[in-house]
């Protein structure tokens, strides 16, 4: 029986640039997922607010991914009341699909922080999580995190189930942040090549990041 395999990557995407999509990108294909919904938080718990409104955060994902069906802009957090965490998304994501493997995929920086979310011990229950990494790249863990890691990695008879494993996987790591990217923008400099054209058109179109980053 061939299950349904959705991919998860959230952020709060501002901007949404190519160092976000391109790894995602070889993630759906490596591991053949149906689509993959990009799910900008409207309160993130770890980091300050966005300088983008969530409607503006939210066209500019629309934008980014018009010309690929592979992937699905999601507004369920911006949608919510209260700090966006991913616990309740996967809950809710799993009300909505619960005869779908969810692929939550996270880079190595959000995963190696993962033991100071919200409920994390939860999220291994509700989807499979995504390491991506650099073909070199070796995690850094502490000894404890380390056996949670290796109880939990993917195993051959555990491929078709709905969630449970981690699975790691070599992408294409693009040396860009949103960030760098705001910092850009603020100082007159281009920012083509680092995110799509239509985005980079939005953004001025709509005078954002023109101050600098508080």
């Amino acid at each position: 029986m061939t299950i349904t395999k959705i991919g998860i990557l959230g952020g709060t995407f501002d901007p949404v640039h190519f160092g976000h999509l391109r790894p995602a990108l070889d993630v759906a294909e490596q591991l053949n997922l149906d689509h993959v919904r990009l799910i900008p938080c409207s309160v993130p718990p770890h980091r300050a607010q966005p300088q983008a409104t969530a409607q503006q955060r939210l066209t500019m994902l629309q934008l980014a991914i018009k010309n690929n069906s592979r992937f699905v802009v999601d507004d369920r957090e911006i949608q919510r009341e209260g700090p966006s965490y991913t616990v309740d998304t996967l809950k809710s994501l799993r009300d909505e699909f619960p005869e779908t493997a969810l692929y939550l995929i996270l880079g190595t920086d959000a995963f190696l922080g993962l033991q100071t979310w919200h409920q994390w011990e939860q999220i291994i229950a509700l989807a499979h999580i995504v390491v991506m990494q650099r073909p070199d790249e070796k995690l850094d863990i502490s000894e404890e995190f380390k056996q949670w890691y290796q109880k939990h990695l993917v195993k051959a008879d555990k491929q078709t189930e709905l969630a449970g494993s981690i699975w790691p996987v070599n992408v294409m790591q693009l040396a860009i942040s949103a960030t760098f990217i705001r910092q850009q923008i603020t100082a007159g400099s281009s920012a083509q090549f680092l995110l799509p054209d239509s985005v980079i058109s939005l953004i001025e179109m709509l005078g954002l990041y023109q101050q600098q980053d508080k």
